[in-house]
C-alpha cells in the first residue's frame, strides 16, 4: 500500500502543469466555431425563408425552369465571389473584378473568331484567363510593392480596365454563334448545366485551399494581423500578391461565361456592377471585411441569397434599379451584425 501510494505521488509531481493560456485558447477556439456554426445557420434560415415566400407568393416559382435560371445566374457571381473572399480574407478588396471579366471578355471572341480549328477554342480558354491574371498581378505589385490602399490600387483598372476592353474591340459588339466554346456555359453533363458543375467544383477546391493548405493557414494569418504574421516569416506580400491573381483570374474565367451565355461580348457591359454583387455576397456569407476570415461555403450561401433576392423583386414588378439600393443596404447590414457578433 506504501508503494503504491508513493508511486501515486511521485505521479502527481513529475506530471506538466497544463498551461495556463491552455484553457483559454480551447475556449476561444471553441467560441470561434460556435459562432461561425451559428453565422452558417443563420445564412441557410434566411436562404430558406426566402425560398419559403417564394413558393408561397411568387407564381410558377415551383418548376426546373426557375430553379435552373436562378442556378445559371448565379455561377457568375459564385466565380468572382470566391476570388473576392480570397483578396477580402487578406484585409484587402478588389473594385476591377468587373473590368477583368470585361478584358477577358473581349479577348475571346478575338481568338477563336480569327483562329479557326481547336487552337483558337483552346486559346480561348487559356489566354483571356491569363491576361486578367495580369491584371491581379498589377493589383497586387501596387498593393504590396508601392503600398497603395486597396481600395485605389485597384479603382485604377476598375477605371482603366473597361476602358482598354473597349480600345480592344473598338467599343463594338462582337455576336457569335460558336457551341464548342460557349459549351462551358451551355453544355450540359447529365441534365445538369456544366457551368453550375464548374461552380460547385470551384466551391469545393477553394474550400479545401483555404481550410487545409499552408497558403490557406497564410492567408488567414496575413489578413488577421499582417505585421506579426510577417514577423513570424510568413510571406505576406507574396500571399496578397497570389490572392490578388486569383480573383482576376477567377473573373476572368467568369467573363467567358458570360459572353457564352449571352452569345456575344460587350466590352460595354460584361461584368458592369460584379463588383458589388460579389461584395455583398463574401459580407453575407460572413466573411467578416476587416480580413482575417474566409468562408467559400458562406459566399456561395450568401450569393445565392442575393440572386433569390433580385428574382423575387424581379417577379413582383419592383425594378432592377431598386435591387442596387437593396444590395447596397444588404452590405450595411452584414458588416454591422459583423461588428456587433465580435
Amino acid at each position: 500500500m506504501a508503494l503504491k501510494l508513493h508511486t501515486e505521488s511521485l505521479h502527481n509531481e513529475t506530471a506538466p502543469p497544463m498551461p495556463a493560456t491552455a484553457a483559454p485558447r480551447a475556449t476561444a477556439a471553441s467560441t470561434v466555431k460556435k459562432w461561425r456554426h451559428l453565422a452558417m445557420q443563420r445564412e441557410v434560415i434566411v436562404l430558406l425563408a426566402m425560398v419559403l415566400f417564394n413558393l408561397i407568393f411568387t407564381p410558377h416559382f415551383w418548376s426546373l425552369q426557375t430553379f435552373n435560371v436562378n442556378m445559371t445566374q448565379v455561377v457568375t457571381i459564385v466565380i468572382v465571389g470566391i476570388g473576392m473572399t480570397l483578396v477580402v480574407a487578406t484585409g484587402g478588396i478588389d473594385l476591377s473584378v468587373g473590368a477583368s471579366m470585361a478584358i477577358s471578355g473581349a479577348l475571346a471572341p478575338m481568338l477563336f473568331l480569327n483562329i479557326p480549328g481547336p487552337g483558337g477554342i483552346a486559346l480561348a480558354f487559356v489566354l483571356p484567363v491569363l491576361a486578367a491574371a495580369a491584371c491581379g498581378v498589377f493589383n497586387g505589385l501596387l498593393v504590396t510593392r508601392l503600398s497603395v490602399q486597396p481600395i485605389v490600387a485597384t479603382l485604377v483598372l476598375f477605371i482603366a480596365g473597361r476602358g482598354i476592353a473597349q480600345v480592344v474591340t473598338d467599343g463594338s459588339l462582337q455576336a457569335f454563334n460558336t457551341p464548342a466554346f460557349q459549351w462551358i456555359a451551355l453544355g450540359k453533363v447529365a441534365g445538369v448545366p456544366f457551368q453550375v458543375l464548374l461552380m460547385l467544383a470551384l466551391v469545393v477546391l477553394f474550400a479545401w485551399i483555404v481550410r487545409k493548405t499552408l497558403f490557406g493557414q497564410y492567408l488567414l494569418i496575413t489578413g488577421g494581423n499582417e505585421k506579426a504574421a510577417y514577423l513570424c516569416g510568413v510571406p505576406t506580400a507574396t500571399v496578397k500578391l497570389i490572392a490578388y491573381t486569383l480573383c482576376a483570374a477567377l473573373a476572368g474565367l467568369a467573363g467567358l461565361i458570360s459572353i457564352s451565355v449571352n452569345s456575344s461580348s460587350d466590352a460595354n457591359v460584361v461584368g458592369l456592377g460584379v463588383e458589388l454583387d460579389a461584395i455583398a455576397a463574401v459580407a453575407v456569407g460572413g466573411t467578416a471585411l476587416t480580413g482575417g476570415k474566409a468562408y467559400i461555403g458562406g459566399t456561395l450561401i450568401g450569393a445565392l441569397i442575393i440572386q433569390l433576392l433580385r428574382y423575387t423583386l424581379l417577379a413582383h414588378g419592383i425594378p432592377d434599379a431598386a435591387a442596387l439600393v437593396v444590395k447596397a443596404g444588404i452590405i450595411v447590414a452584414a458588416v454591422y451584425v459583423q461588428r456587433r457578433s465580435r
